[in-house]
């Protein structure tokens, strides 16, 4: 690591630490003894990858595993985030003269989850990271412009950025472009993205055509707009710091931080329409308007009224309709998928958290419950459970074309849950797209397996959701006195000479 690096690594504040360690964790980044997990195996006898969350570790264990890493690239994405922290303090400093605009900003880039899905490797070739200017008059700029990109699966497994709209805050059209993607498509998500190979026959517009428009639309301190916004930044390949992300400045009835809402969702809750039907095509330019939509009506309705209307039955019903297909091969494209899974549904892909991996994920999206339930019962394959309790299957599967290999097929609800039944959820939220495990606890001698209980009532959300966190707390405490424990008998061992 260069002497610039370890200094910068070495002041930083432990939360940045935190951040950095878990992104070279999310992208599979390694060092000289390893990832995370190997590093703590060697680094602590005692504790090892036992206590593997980056929060929990002092400082010294976070700084000894950045220490092991050499390679150019990952130094300099290193210092990528820690100035995205920098930049994130600057834009943090509010004045009770703020605008509702600027404090949206605000909101975005204090939100937990903003540093570890923006912090972008823009020191890599072919991004571009706009100017981030600290002159007064355009940190103060109100301009705002809503984006929204469309995506298809290359042959690599990443995603290529094939068309992009954006509109002013008067919802005019200021770019709306196919894009030539440079690298082999693999699918074309056309009942996704609604853009077919021969849509794009005589595109010539490319990703570098696509920055230089970016580039303009965003001086002078433009704020950017946009739902999941880090995904169309990561297809363009911009780095922005003025942004509002409308899946983090609204929040869900229980004001969790950690489920973000849908656009379509939001739209129906905020705007009162529906933006698209179950299963139909994205349209691009629709989706930037209604990010701006939402914007709008943020700051008509005020900025610090944060919590949505409890309509979690709706999202409830949606999510039943739907059967989340992971661990894909990414040769099997989502066409594919009809040919695996029995009944009538529509494909609709996942964005890909992982690019450059050899899996993806998409869902079947059926017409009702009842269909999805009978789909799932038709699968051939050995059923588990999530962390959660949902039900999935293993299926094996061999194509007309001769492909064969597996996939995991899961149901989005538990089993015997309905909108009528409040079911206390796990502590844990699990990854969409997860292997299935059995759900650890920590046990005491003696305790007895308590069933996970059922509680029917109507009026009870508020106490219910008390309940939830004070259980999260107790776990939390549970565990901290565990592991001191073991530390104690580690240590009393060696005392003793044991």
């Amino acid at each position: 690591m260069t002497a610039f690096s370890m200094e910068k690594i070495e002041k930083a504040p432990k939360e940045v630490l935190v951040d950095i360690v878990k992104l070279a964790q999310k992208k599979g980044m390694e060092g000289s003894n390893g990832g995370w997990k190997e590093f703590l195996s060697v680094y602590d006898k005692k504790l090892g990858k036992s206590l593997s969350d980056p929060a929990r570790r002092a400082p010294d264990a976070l700084i000894a595993f950045l220490k092991t890493f050499s390679n150019v690239d990952d130094l300099k994405f290193f210092d990528k985030v820690v100035e995205k922290h920098e930049s994130m303090e600057h834009i943090e400093k509010k004045t009770d003269k703020a605008s509702p605009e600027q404090e949206l900003v605000h909101k975005t880039v204090a939100h937990p989850h903003y540093a570890l899905n923006y912090s972008f490797p823009s020191h890599e070739e072919g991004w571009v990271l706009t100017k981030n200017r600290k002159k007064l008059k355009e940190t103060r700029c109100n301009a705002m412009v809503a984006v929204d990109c469309e995506m298809v699966l290359c042959e690599d497994g990443t995603d290529a950025l094939v068309r992009v709209c954006v509109v002013d805050r008067d919802l005019k059209v200021k770019l709306d472009e196919l894009v030539k993607p440079d690298k082999v498509v693999v699918d074309y998500r056309t009942n996704i993205t609604g853009v077919s190979a021969k849509d794009l026959e005589h595109v010539t517009c490319s990703l570098q055509d696509i920055q230089e428009s970016m580039k303009k639309l965003l001086s002078r301190g433009t704020i950017l707009v946009g739902h999941s916004l880090n995904n169309d930044l990561h297809a363009l390949k911009v780095d922005h710091a003025r942004v509002i992300d409308t899946s983090l400045v609204f929040k869900y009835w229980s004001g969790s931080n950690f489920k973000r809402p849908s656009l379509n969702d939001l739209c129906k809750t905020v705007l009162g329409y529906e933006l698209r039907k179950e299963g139909a095509p994205h349209n691009c330019l629709e989706d930037a308007r209604a990010a701006m939509k939402l914007v709008l009506a943020k700051i008509d309705g005020g900025v610090d009224n944060n919590t949505l209307p409890s309509y979690q039955n709706n999202v409830h019903d949606t999510d039943a309709m739907k059967l989340l297909c992971h661990r894909i091969p990414i040769c099997v494209s989502g066409e594919k998928l009809l040919e695996i899974i029995p009944g009538e549904f529509t494909v609709e892909l996942k964005a890909n958290k992982k690019a450059g991996g050899d899996k993806y994920a998409a869902f079947a999206v059926f017409k009702d419950k009842h269909a999805a339930d009978e789909a799932f019962e038709g699968l051939v394959g050995d059923q588990l459970k999530d962390s959660s309790g949902r039900p999935q299957k293993l299926v094996s599967f061999k194509l007309d074309s001769g492909i064969a290999g597996n996939l995991y097929v899961r149901k989005m609800v538990q089993d015997g849950d309905d909108n009528n039944n409040i079911q206390m959820a796990s502590n844990k939220r699990p990854l969409e797209d997860e292997t299935p495990t059995q759900p650890k606890k920590l046990k005491t001698d003696g305790e007895t397996p308590v069933p996970k209980e059922i509680v029917v009532c109507n009026n009870c959300d508020g106490y219910i959701n008390q309940i939830e966190t004070l259980k999260k707390q107790l776990s939390d405490r549970d565990q901290e006195i565990s592991m001191l424990h073991k530390i104690i008998v580690s240590q009393a061992r060696k005392q003793s000479g044991i």
